[in-house]
């Protein structure tokens, strides 16, 4: 899966950045990095800082030129715009990104993504596919590079390792009704002892709810063993006052 994506950044105008942007390919699988014109010089301290576990993608992200030189190994290009662009070009949603890329092919599929301050240019755009746009809030819709990196990359993984998403199951054995049911009349004696089921009318509706309380937290025997003890621990202190 990894190495059908590549990640292109196109003049990263700060290192911190590009540090942070490797750091996001590593955390979900990807090393595939290419920087077009970085602004600041390369190889660069800062991105190497910010990087931490993932310096070994800085030091094989490679450096181009332009834009066309770092695509050219790709068959499908998605550039990345927080907003609307006027060019004659497909937007696409992140569902709509997913269902292209998951297709069983061998493509490589490239992913553009511009300078912090002002985005990409319509020239980095004409060389795209797509425009994949992440929506944000109307009311701030500039993303730091490196989080935008991040949903991509996230998006990835997740459409290629859905067993990582599905919930385990329990490892631990839930007690057994009779186990929970001798907790539960335990309880209702101590109660009824106390003349909690009052009025008398009422006792039906409470005691379904207690039984609908306790069946449903599905404790097992360790757990009900504690709250049997404490159940226990409070009647004792309650006969003793």
């Amino acid at each position: 899966m990894k190495n059908k994506f590549g990640f292109i950044l196109i003049k990263p105008q700060i290192g911190e950045n590009i540090g942070s942007c490797a750091r996001s390919l590593k955390n979900f699988g990807f090393s595939n990095l290419k920087i077009v014109s970085p602004k600041q010089s390369w190889p660069n301290s800062k991105a190497k800082a910010t990087s931490v576990g993932a310096f070994d993608v800085i030091k094989k992200a490679r450096i181009y030129k332009n834009t066309l030189e770092a695509i050219k190994s790709f068959d499908v290009v998605f550039s990345l715009s927080a907003r609307k662009r006027d060019v004659n070009k497909k937007h696409i949603s992140i569902k709509e990104f997913i269902k292209i890329i998951s297709n069983k092919n061998k493509l490589k599929y490239g992913l553009m993504f511009g300078p912090e301050a002002s985005g990409l240019t319509n020239y980095d755009l004409s060389y795209a596919n797509y425009i994949l746009h992440i929506p944000t809030s109307a009311e701030f819709r500039s993303m730091n590079l490196s989080h935008s990196v991040t949903i991509i990359c996230y998006e990835i993984f997740k459409a290629f390792n859905d067993s990582k998403f599905i919930k385990g199951k329990k490892n631990i054995k839930g007690s057994s009704k009779k186990k929970i049911d001798d907790v539960i009349n335990h309880l209702k004696n101590l109660l009824d002892n106390k003349n909690f089921f009052l009025p008398e009318e009422k006792k039906h509706s409470m005691n379904l709810n207690i039984n609908n309380l306790f069946y449903r937290l599905e404790p097992n025997d360790k757990e009900l063993r504690i709250l049997s003890s404490i159940i226990s621990t409070l009647a004792k202190n309650n006969k003793k006052a």
